[in-house]
Order: C-alpha cells, then sequence, then structure tokens
C-alpha cells in the first residue's frame, strides 16, 4: 500500500472545508479534467477532501462530489485505524480487470442512506499519481477495488445508482430518501 504524506487527522469537523453535492445536481455528471500539474492547490484541495470525508464517515470522495472538476480522488477503507494512512488516487487510469466479477452492496457520501448491489469486476490495477506527481502502480482486489471504481466512476459524471441492475430496489431505496429516480442515468 502507499503512503500519503498529508496527514490530516481522522476525525469529524464542526465545519468541514468542502460541501458534498447529492445527486441530482449538474455538478455530478460532468467529466473531470485531468490535472496537469500536481502543486500545493492539488495538495490542498486532497487535505479539505480527506477532512470532509472524514467528517461526512466516507471511505471514499472524489473531486466532483465537492463541485471541483479535477480527477483527484481520495480512499481510506480504515477510517477508523489511525495507522492506516489514506490513498490518494491522481489522474487515474484502469489498466487491467479481472474477469471475475461480484455484486456487492455499495452507498455514497452523495446519495445519503441509499445501499444498493453493484456489479463490479473483483480485481483491478490502477496506474496514477500520487500527491507529490510520482506515478504509481496498485493492484487492488475487494473493498478498496470496489472503492477506487465507484470513485473513478465519479470523475466520468456516474453514480453508483446508474448501474445497478435491480429498478424496483432502486426506485423503492430513492423514493425512501427523497431522491428523484429522473436523476438516474441507467448504464447497467
Amino acid at each position: 500500500m502507499t503512503t500519503s504524506e498529508i496527514l490530516v487527522k481522522k476525525q469529524k469537523l464542526q465545519n468541514p472545508p468542502l460541501e458534498i453535492h447529492y445527486l441530482g445536481d449538474r455538478s455530478l455528471r460532468q467529466s473531470a479534467k485531468r490535472v496537469a500539474k500536481v502543486d500545493d492547490n492539488i495538495r490542498q484541495l486532497i487535505r479539505e477532501m480527506l477532512e470532509t470525508m472524514y467528517t461526512a464517515d466516507g471511505i471514499g470522495l472524489a473531486a466532483p462530489q465537492v463541485d471541483v472538476q479535477k480527477q483527484v480522488i481520495v480512499i481510506d477503507c480504515e477510517p477508523d485505524n489511525p495507522a492506516n494512512p489514506p490513498l490518494i488516487l491522481i489522474n487515474p487510469t484502469i489498466k487491467k480487470y479481472s474477469n471475475e466479477v461480484s455484486l456487492y452492496q455499495e452507498g455514497c457520501l452523495s446519495i445519503p442512506g441509499v445501499y444498493l448491489d453493484v456489479k463490479r469486476p473483483e480485481v483491478i490495477e490502477v496506474a496514477y499519481k500520487d500527491e507529490n506527481g510520482r506515478p504509481k502502480t496498485i493492484a487492488a482486489k475487494e473493498l478498496l477495488s470496489r472503492a477506487i471504481q465507484h470513485e473513478m466512476d465519479h470523475l466520468l459524471g456516474v453514480l453508483f445508482v446508474d448501474r445497478v441492475e435491480n429498478k424496483l430496489a432502486l426506485n423503492e431505496e430513492l423514493a425512501k430518501h427523497k431522491f428523484s429516480p429522473k436523476a438516474v442515468k441507467s448504464i447497467s
């Protein structure tokens, strides 16, 4: 696992630095732009994204969710473990997918309360830049693989609800949490 040099406390803040946007917001449907240069502004964005993610009890956050259209993702599959550093992915690209797929329940900070099954490849290999602009590659499986794929979808304006195959369960969950099914752009 890579180690992030951007350290923030894994804690809830009274006032997180960024505002998370919700299903139905246009900012979630735009394609994010590649980061041309990894600099202090990007590192500050990463710090603020981490603080916002921890405050919201998330394990992943993509920049478009906070209305920043840049290819920046933060992930921490162990938010309760201070010894486990978060993973920072800038301009990520999936190089390989496994043939094995699995169905697993996903949720999203942009669609609070909604949890539904999504089918995704089990193992992926991802190339990306870290917070210092260094090229890296990681092989990910299980929750980390799923979290990376989920967050990378955000960079393309895709939300996990777009991938849900059980439309009845999808519509019931969205209605229960006061989200419009019209905001879903089905790709399954």
